[in-house]
Protein backbone atom coordinates (compact mmCIF):
# COMPACT_ATOMS: atom_id res chain seq x y z
CA UNK A 1 0.00 0.00 0.00
CA UNK A 2 2.85 2.35 0.90
CA UNK A 3 4.62 1.45 -2.35
CA UNK A 4 1.51 2.35 -4.33
CA UNK A 5 1.21 5.69 -2.51
CA UNK A 6 4.90 6.38 -3.09
CA UNK A 7 4.58 5.59 -6.78
CA UNK A 8 1.48 7.76 -7.01
CA UNK A 9 3.23 10.65 -5.27
CA UNK A 10 6.25 10.25 -7.54
CA UNK A 11 4.03 10.27 -10.61
CA UNK A 12 2.27 13.40 -9.44
CA UNK A 13 5.60 15.16 -9.00
CA UNK A 14 6.83 14.36 -12.51
CA UNK A 15 6.84 17.32 -14.89
CA UNK A 16 4.44 17.35 -17.76
CA UNK A 17 5.82 16.44 -21.19
CA UNK A 18 5.64 20.07 -22.27
CA UNK A 19 8.01 21.08 -19.49
CA UNK A 20 10.64 18.37 -19.97
CA UNK A 21 14.09 19.69 -20.84
CA UNK A 22 14.62 17.58 -24.01
CA UNK A 23 11.27 18.71 -25.43
CA UNK A 24 12.02 22.35 -24.62
CA UNK A 25 15.45 22.03 -26.20
CA UNK A 26 13.99 20.56 -29.38
CA UNK A 27 11.39 23.29 -29.52
CA UNK A 28 14.05 25.99 -29.29
CA UNK A 29 16.16 24.20 -31.90
CA UNK A 30 13.22 24.10 -34.30
CA UNK A 31 12.51 27.77 -33.66
CA UNK A 32 16.12 28.78 -34.37
CA UNK A 33 16.07 26.68 -37.55
CA UNK A 34 12.87 28.32 -38.75
CA UNK A 35 14.32 31.77 -37.98
CA UNK A 36 17.41 30.93 -40.05
CA UNK A 37 15.32 29.72 -42.99
CA UNK A 38 13.15 32.84 -42.86
CA UNK A 39 16.06 35.30 -42.64
CA UNK A 40 18.18 33.57 -45.30
CA UNK A 41 15.25 32.95 -47.61
CA UNK A 42 13.68 36.41 -47.40
CA UNK A 43 16.90 38.40 -47.78
CA UNK A 44 18.15 36.26 -50.68
CA UNK A 45 14.79 36.19 -52.44
CA UNK A 46 14.38 39.97 -52.16
CA UNK A 47 17.80 40.65 -53.69
CA UNK A 48 17.50 38.02 -56.44
CA UNK A 49 14.02 39.28 -57.30
CA UNK A 50 15.42 42.79 -57.73
CA UNK A 51 18.22 41.38 -59.91
CA UNK A 52 15.64 39.82 -62.24
CA UNK A 53 14.02 43.18 -62.97
CA UNK A 54 17.32 45.10 -63.04
CA UNK A 55 18.73 42.87 -65.79
CA UNK A 56 15.76 43.14 -68.13
CA UNK A 57 13.05 40.94 -66.60
CA UNK A 58 9.63 42.49 -67.12
CA UNK A 59 7.01 39.83 -66.43
CA UNK A 60 5.10 40.57 -63.22
CA UNK A 61 3.53 37.12 -63.37
CA UNK A 62 6.91 35.37 -63.60
CA UNK A 63 8.12 37.49 -60.70
CA UNK A 64 5.07 36.24 -58.83
CA UNK A 65 5.39 32.62 -59.96
CA UNK A 66 8.94 32.12 -58.66
CA UNK A 67 7.72 33.07 -55.18
CA UNK A 68 5.46 30.02 -54.98
CA UNK A 69 6.33 27.52 -57.72
CA UNK A 70 9.42 26.12 -56.00
CA UNK A 71 7.45 23.80 -53.73
CA UNK A 72 8.42 20.61 -55.70
CA UNK A 73 11.88 20.80 -54.10
CA UNK A 74 10.15 20.03 -50.79
CA UNK A 75 8.34 16.94 -52.09
CA UNK A 76 11.12 14.42 -51.18
CA UNK A 77 11.02 15.68 -47.59
CA UNK A 78 7.23 15.70 -47.64
CA UNK A 79 6.91 12.11 -48.85
CA UNK A 80 9.61 10.92 -46.45
CA UNK A 81 7.78 12.44 -43.48
CA UNK A 82 4.41 11.19 -44.77
CA UNK A 83 5.82 7.68 -44.94
CA UNK A 84 7.39 7.99 -41.47
CA UNK A 85 4.16 9.30 -39.97
CA UNK A 86 2.41 6.02 -40.85
CA UNK A 87 4.59 4.18 -38.37
CA UNK A 88 2.93 3.77 -34.94
CA UNK A 89 6.21 4.70 -33.21
CA UNK A 90 7.00 7.65 -35.46
CA UNK A 91 8.04 10.90 -33.77
CA UNK A 92 5.72 12.72 -36.17
CA UNK A 93 2.69 11.03 -34.64
CA UNK A 94 1.78 13.61 -32.03
CA UNK A 95 -0.81 12.70 -29.41
CA UNK A 96 -2.48 16.02 -30.24
CA UNK A 97 -3.34 15.08 -33.81
CA UNK A 98 -6.88 15.94 -34.83
CA UNK A 99 -8.88 14.54 -37.71
CA UNK A 100 -10.24 17.22 -40.05
CA UNK A 101 -12.55 16.64 -43.01
CA UNK A 102 -10.95 16.79 -46.45
CA UNK A 103 -13.52 19.31 -47.66
CA UNK A 104 -12.70 21.70 -44.83
CA UNK A 105 -8.97 21.29 -45.39
CA UNK A 106 -9.44 21.91 -49.12
CA UNK A 107 -11.28 25.15 -48.35
CA UNK A 108 -8.46 26.24 -46.04
CA UNK A 109 -5.76 25.59 -48.65
CA UNK A 110 -7.77 27.25 -51.45
CA UNK A 111 -8.36 30.41 -49.39
CA UNK A 112 -4.70 30.65 -48.38
CA UNK A 113 -3.50 29.79 -51.90
CA UNK A 114 -5.56 32.53 -53.52
CA UNK A 115 -4.40 35.09 -50.96
CA UNK A 116 -0.76 34.07 -51.43
CA UNK A 117 -1.11 34.40 -55.20
CA UNK A 118 -2.54 37.91 -54.81
CA UNK A 119 0.20 38.89 -52.36
CA UNK A 120 2.96 37.61 -54.65
CA UNK A 121 1.55 39.44 -57.67
CA UNK A 122 1.30 42.73 -55.77
CA UNK A 123 4.82 42.41 -54.40
CA UNK A 124 6.07 41.59 -57.90
CA UNK A 125 4.80 45.00 -59.03
CA UNK A 126 6.67 46.52 -56.12
CA UNK A 127 9.87 44.77 -57.17
CA UNK A 128 9.65 46.17 -60.67
CA UNK A 129 9.21 49.83 -59.71
CA UNK A 130 10.97 50.25 -56.35
CA UNK A 131 14.59 50.04 -55.14
CA UNK A 132 15.31 47.05 -52.89
CA UNK A 133 15.81 49.27 -49.86
CA UNK A 134 12.47 51.05 -50.34
CA UNK A 135 10.64 47.81 -51.05
CA UNK A 136 11.99 46.09 -47.93
CA UNK A 137 11.14 49.02 -45.67
CA UNK A 138 7.53 49.09 -46.91
CA UNK A 139 7.32 45.33 -46.29
CA UNK A 140 8.05 46.04 -42.63
CA UNK A 141 4.44 47.27 -42.44
CA UNK A 142 3.39 43.61 -42.56
CA UNK A 143 3.93 43.54 -38.81
CA UNK A 144 1.26 46.18 -38.29
CA UNK A 145 -1.20 44.49 -40.63
CA UNK A 146 -0.60 41.12 -38.99
CA UNK A 147 -1.24 42.58 -35.54
CA UNK A 148 -4.44 44.23 -36.80
CA UNK A 149 -5.85 41.04 -38.32
CA UNK A 150 -4.63 38.91 -35.40
CA UNK A 151 -6.61 41.12 -33.04
CA UNK A 152 -9.84 39.95 -34.68
CA UNK A 153 -8.85 36.42 -35.73
CA UNK A 154 -6.50 35.26 -32.96
CA UNK A 155 -7.48 37.46 -29.99
CA UNK A 156 -4.15 39.28 -30.12
CA UNK A 157 -3.81 41.60 -27.13
CA UNK A 158 -2.64 45.18 -27.71
CA UNK A 159 -0.23 46.46 -25.09
CA UNK A 160 1.46 49.88 -25.09
CA UNK A 161 4.61 48.32 -26.57
CA UNK A 162 2.69 46.64 -29.39
CA UNK A 163 0.77 49.85 -30.14
CA UNK A 164 4.08 51.71 -30.18
CA UNK A 165 5.41 49.11 -32.61
CA UNK A 166 2.46 49.54 -34.98
CA UNK A 167 2.63 53.34 -34.96
CA UNK A 168 6.36 53.41 -35.67
CA UNK A 169 6.08 50.92 -38.53
CA UNK A 170 3.22 52.87 -40.11
CA UNK A 171 5.21 56.11 -39.90
CA UNK A 172 8.22 54.29 -41.36
CA UNK A 173 6.23 53.30 -44.44
CA UNK A 174 4.53 56.69 -44.86
CA UNK A 175 7.91 58.48 -44.84
CA UNK A 176 8.89 56.65 -48.01
CA UNK A 177 6.07 58.28 -49.94
CA UNK A 178 7.92 61.61 -49.68
CA UNK A 179 11.36 60.56 -50.90
CA UNK A 180 13.26 62.75 -53.38
CA UNK A 181 13.43 61.69 -57.03
CA UNK A 182 17.05 60.57 -56.63
CA UNK A 183 15.86 57.45 -54.85
CA UNK A 184 13.79 56.25 -57.81
CA UNK A 185 15.04 53.59 -60.19
CA UNK A 186 16.34 54.77 -63.54
CA UNK A 187 13.51 55.06 -66.04
CA UNK A 188 10.79 54.77 -63.40
CA UNK A 189 8.39 57.70 -63.42
CA UNK A 190 6.67 59.19 -60.39
CA UNK A 191 3.45 57.48 -61.45
CA UNK A 192 5.06 54.04 -61.63
CA UNK A 193 6.84 54.65 -58.33
CA UNK A 194 3.46 55.47 -56.75
CA UNK A 195 1.97 52.30 -58.25
CA UNK A 196 4.86 50.26 -56.87
CA UNK A 197 4.46 51.85 -53.45
CA UNK A 198 0.69 51.20 -53.30
CA UNK A 199 1.02 47.64 -54.63
CA UNK A 200 3.75 46.78 -52.13
CA UNK A 201 1.73 48.23 -49.27
CA UNK A 202 -1.39 46.32 -50.38
CA UNK A 203 0.72 43.17 -50.78
CA UNK A 204 1.95 43.60 -47.21
CA UNK A 205 -1.65 43.90 -46.03
CA UNK A 206 -2.65 40.71 -47.87
CA UNK A 207 0.42 38.92 -46.46
CA UNK A 208 -0.53 40.03 -42.95
CA UNK A 209 -4.03 38.66 -43.47
CA UNK A 210 -2.62 35.40 -44.84
CA UNK A 211 -0.30 34.89 -41.87
CA UNK A 212 -3.06 35.65 -39.37
CA UNK A 213 -5.43 33.26 -41.14
CA UNK A 214 -2.70 30.60 -41.18
CA UNK A 215 -2.41 30.83 -37.42
CA UNK A 216 -6.19 30.79 -37.06
CA UNK A 217 -6.53 27.68 -39.26
CA UNK A 218 -3.67 25.95 -37.43
CA UNK A 219 -5.32 26.52 -34.06
CA UNK A 220 -9.01 26.12 -34.93
CA UNK A 221 -9.22 23.85 -37.97
CA UNK A 222 -6.10 21.75 -38.56
CA UNK A 223 -5.09 21.30 -34.91
CA UNK A 224 -2.31 18.83 -35.77
CA UNK A 225 0.87 19.82 -33.96
CA UNK A 226 3.27 18.01 -36.28
CA UNK A 227 5.91 19.09 -38.78
CA UNK A 228 3.92 17.22 -41.41
CA UNK A 229 1.08 19.69 -40.85
CA UNK A 230 3.53 22.50 -41.66
CA UNK A 231 4.59 20.79 -44.90
CA UNK A 232 0.95 20.02 -45.75
CA UNK A 233 0.06 23.68 -45.53
CA UNK A 234 3.09 24.82 -47.55
CA UNK A 235 2.59 22.18 -50.26
CA UNK A 236 -1.15 22.42 -50.86
CA UNK A 237 -1.48 26.19 -50.57
CA UNK A 238 1.48 26.49 -52.98
CA UNK A 239 -0.25 24.20 -55.47
CA UNK A 240 -3.35 26.40 -55.40
CA UNK A 241 -1.33 29.62 -55.63
CA UNK A 242 0.75 28.24 -58.52
CA UNK A 243 -2.37 27.27 -60.47
CA UNK A 244 -3.91 30.72 -59.95
CA UNK A 245 -0.69 32.45 -61.02
CA UNK A 246 -0.31 30.26 -64.12
CA UNK A 247 -3.86 31.16 -65.12
CA UNK A 248 -2.94 34.84 -64.77
CA UNK A 249 0.29 34.35 -66.75
CA UNK A 250 -1.48 32.79 -69.74
CA UNK A 251 -4.60 34.96 -69.51
CA UNK A 252 -2.49 38.14 -69.56
CA UNK A 253 -0.47 36.98 -72.57
CA UNK A 254 2.86 37.63 -70.83
CA UNK A 255 3.98 34.08 -71.62
CA UNK A 256 4.38 35.06 -75.28
CA UNK A 257 7.26 37.39 -74.48
CA UNK A 258 9.23 35.06 -72.19
CA UNK A 259 11.59 33.79 -74.91
CA UNK A 260 12.35 37.37 -75.96
CA UNK A 261 12.85 38.32 -72.32
CA UNK A 262 15.34 35.47 -71.88
CA UNK A 263 17.24 36.54 -75.00
CA UNK A 264 17.52 40.12 -73.78
CA UNK A 265 18.44 39.33 -70.17
CA UNK A 266 21.53 41.33 -69.24
CA UNK A 267 23.48 38.41 -67.73
CA UNK A 268 22.62 35.85 -70.42
CA UNK A 269 20.22 32.93 -70.83
CA UNK A 270 21.85 30.66 -68.27
CA UNK A 271 21.89 33.41 -65.66
CA UNK A 272 18.23 34.11 -66.46
CA UNK A 273 17.28 30.53 -65.60
CA UNK A 274 19.56 30.44 -62.55
CA UNK A 275 18.12 33.72 -61.27
CA UNK A 276 14.59 32.32 -61.39
CA UNK A 277 15.73 29.00 -59.89
CA UNK A 278 17.53 30.57 -56.93
CA UNK A 279 14.63 32.93 -56.33
CA UNK A 280 12.26 29.95 -56.20
CA UNK A 281 14.53 28.06 -53.77
CA UNK A 282 14.97 31.11 -51.55
CA UNK A 283 11.22 31.71 -51.37
CA UNK A 284 10.67 28.10 -50.32
CA UNK A 285 13.17 28.53 -47.48
CA UNK A 286 11.19 31.59 -46.47
CA UNK A 287 7.93 29.61 -46.65
CA UNK A 288 9.30 26.89 -44.36
CA UNK A 289 10.57 29.48 -41.92
CA UNK A 290 7.41 31.58 -41.84
CA UNK A 291 4.90 28.72 -41.58
CA UNK A 292 7.17 26.97 -39.08
CA UNK A 293 7.28 30.04 -36.82
CA UNK A 294 3.50 30.41 -37.05
CA UNK A 295 3.26 26.76 -36.01
CA UNK A 296 5.79 27.09 -33.16
CA UNK A 297 4.90 30.58 -31.89
CA UNK A 298 2.48 33.04 -33.56
CA UNK A 299 1.98 34.82 -36.87
CA UNK A 300 2.92 38.10 -35.21
CA UNK A 301 6.23 36.71 -33.98
CA UNK A 302 6.90 35.44 -37.50
CA UNK A 303 6.47 38.96 -38.84
CA UNK A 304 8.71 40.43 -36.15
CA UNK A 305 11.55 38.21 -37.36
CA UNK A 306 10.69 39.15 -40.94
CA UNK A 307 10.93 42.85 -40.04
CA UNK A 308 14.37 42.27 -38.52
CA UNK A 309 15.62 41.19 -41.96
CA UNK A 310 15.21 44.84 -42.97
CA UNK A 311 18.67 46.10 -41.88
CA UNK A 312 20.35 43.13 -43.61
CA UNK A 313 18.59 43.81 -46.90
CA UNK A 314 19.33 47.54 -46.61
CA UNK A 315 23.08 46.99 -46.29
CA UNK A 316 23.19 44.37 -49.05
CA UNK A 317 21.12 46.57 -51.40
CA UNK A 318 23.59 49.45 -50.99
CA UNK A 319 26.56 47.13 -51.62
CA UNK A 320 25.12 45.11 -54.52
CA UNK A 321 22.72 47.48 -56.28
CA UNK A 322 24.23 50.80 -55.10
CA UNK A 323 20.87 51.94 -53.73
CA UNK A 324 20.84 55.47 -52.41
CA UNK A 325 20.48 55.75 -48.61
CA UNK A 326 19.26 59.28 -47.97
CA UNK A 327 18.16 60.71 -44.63
CA UNK A 328 14.52 59.73 -45.15
CA UNK A 329 15.43 56.07 -45.66
CA UNK A 330 17.77 56.06 -42.68
CA UNK A 331 15.00 57.48 -40.51
CA UNK A 332 12.56 54.89 -41.90
CA UNK A 333 15.01 52.07 -41.09
CA UNK A 334 15.50 53.36 -37.54
CA UNK A 335 11.75 53.60 -36.97
CA UNK A 336 11.18 50.13 -38.43
CA UNK A 337 13.91 48.63 -36.25
CA UNK A 338 12.59 50.50 -33.20
CA UNK A 339 9.08 49.25 -33.88
CA UNK A 340 10.26 45.66 -34.20
CA UNK A 341 12.34 45.91 -31.04
CA UNK A 342 9.32 47.26 -29.18
CA UNK A 343 7.35 44.11 -29.96
CA UNK A 344 10.28 41.84 -29.11
CA UNK A 345 10.49 43.51 -25.70
CA UNK A 346 6.78 42.85 -25.19
CA UNK A 347 7.40 39.20 -26.08
CA UNK A 348 10.17 39.12 -23.47
CA UNK A 349 7.84 40.58 -20.83
CA UNK A 350 5.19 37.98 -21.67
CA UNK A 351 7.67 35.12 -21.32
CA UNK A 352 9.00 36.54 -18.04
CA UNK A 353 5.46 36.82 -16.68
CA UNK A 354 4.69 33.20 -17.60
CA UNK A 355 7.85 31.97 -15.86
CA UNK A 356 6.80 33.72 -12.66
Amino acid sequence: MEDKEANSSSANQQPSPNLQLPRSYKSWLRMVTYVFFLVAGQSTATLVGRLYFDQGGQSKWIGSLVQIAGFPILLPIYFAISWSSKSPTSQYNSPKRHSTSLVLLAMVYVILGVLISASCFLSSYGYSYLPVSTFSIICASQLGFTAFFSFFLNSQKFTPFIINSLVLLIISSVLLAFQPNSTHLTGVSKGKYAIGFVCTLCGSAVTGLTLSLSQFFFRKVIRNETFKAVLDMITFESIVATCVTLIGLFASGEWKGLSREMEGFGLGKVSYMMTLLWAAIAWQLYAIGSVGLIFEVTSLFCNVISALVLPIVQVLAVIIFHDNMDGTKVMAVILAFWGSSSYIYQHYLDDHKVQE
